[in-house]
């Protein structure tokens, strides 16, 4: 983990229990004399996480449908740990705004960011009720001069319609979606559910997730190179594009692709969350000169 990611340690069951009483029901000791929960029940994934939000980040209102994708703290947070990272050694440590593509009912990015680094964010999402409920996450918590949220009503559109032509932002962060349907989703569920010991005839996945949120026409490799694409029609409004890239083998042929499209820079960083190791894929299409002369419009 990054060095600055502040859930190295084992998890403080007795802090969280105490920010967030009702985490207590799902807290017991496991055979090896450790406090933890059942990773594979989604009540207790979202207890714990919204525990660690008001603990660690001092988040006080953070409510969603049961049905939205529980997004797990740590992980999430490394991401914005790692792009930190990168925006440093690019000499970028000022009036930074970032694009988080698909914030979802979550809201999360941008709620860790700016709890972390006091980032601005501008926060794209296609679903109308997820849209709706990070609004409300965002006014709860008194954010709005923080968090600008924007509704893309076109699913083919990523980076159309949300980046205006006349803005300049310092990264984008995206965590796309995985599967090509519903049916392919439910098959890596009832893996992952047999990999945490779970009932594999469960539907229930632990960290949930709504086919909107999960799925789009193709997959990830679909959704990311369409990403690419857009990202090529405003080269010089982003300094660093980013995203996650679940599967390894995608990443030659974007940075295939990426070369086609004239970008400058491509990174691949690795991300390490215990025994899994997992990787951010970050490009600029700005030359050496245009980035020593980055100076985001206000």
């Amino acid at each position: 983990m990054n060095k600055n990611n502040a859930h190295k340690k084992p998890y403080d069951f007795k802090l969280l229990t105490e920010q967030m009483p009702n985490l207590a029901e799902f807290v017991f000791t496991n055979q090896y004399g450790t406090e933890t929960i059942d990773f594979a029940n989604p009540k207790a994934v979202k207890a714990l996480n919204t525990a660690l939000l008001k603990a660690h980040y001092k988040i006080e209102y953070w409510s969603f449908p049961d049905d939205n994708l529980c997004p797990p703290i740590p992980g999430r947070v490394e991401y914005i740990h790692l792009l930190n990272d990168l925006l440093k050694t690019s000499g970028i440590n000022e009036n930074i705004t970032i694009l988080d593509l698909g914030t979802g009912a979550t809201c999360i990015y941008p709620l860790l960011g700016n709890a972390e680094y006091g980032w601005k964010f501008i926060a794209s999402e296609t679903d109308k009720p997820a849209f709706k409920t990070a609004e409300k996450i965002v006014k709860k918590n008194s954010l709005e001069n923080a968090i600008t949220l924007r509704f893309q009503d076109n699913h083919q559109h990523i980076l159309t319609g949300i980046l205006k032509p006349s803005e300049q932002i310092s990264a984008s962060m995206c965590n796309p979606p995985f599967f090509k349907d519903e049916a392919e989703a439910e098959e890596k569920n009832l893996q992952k559910l047999k990999g945490l010991g779970s009932n594999a005839n469960t539907t229930l996945r632990n960290f949930s997730g709504t086919a909107k949120e999960l799925c789009y026409p193709g997959g990830e490799k679909a959704y990311l190179h369409n990403y690419l694409y857009q990202s090529s029609l405003l080269k010089t409004n982003c300094f660093w594009y980013t995203s996650l890239v679940s599967k390894h083998a995608l990443v030659k042929s974007m940075q295939a692709s990426l070369k086609k499209l004239g970008a400058t820079q491509i990174k691949v960083l690795e991300m390490k969350l215990g025994n899994k190791v997992s990787r951010v894929v970050a490009w600029t299409f700005l030359s050496e000169e245009a980035q020593k002369k980055w100076n985001p419009k206000k």
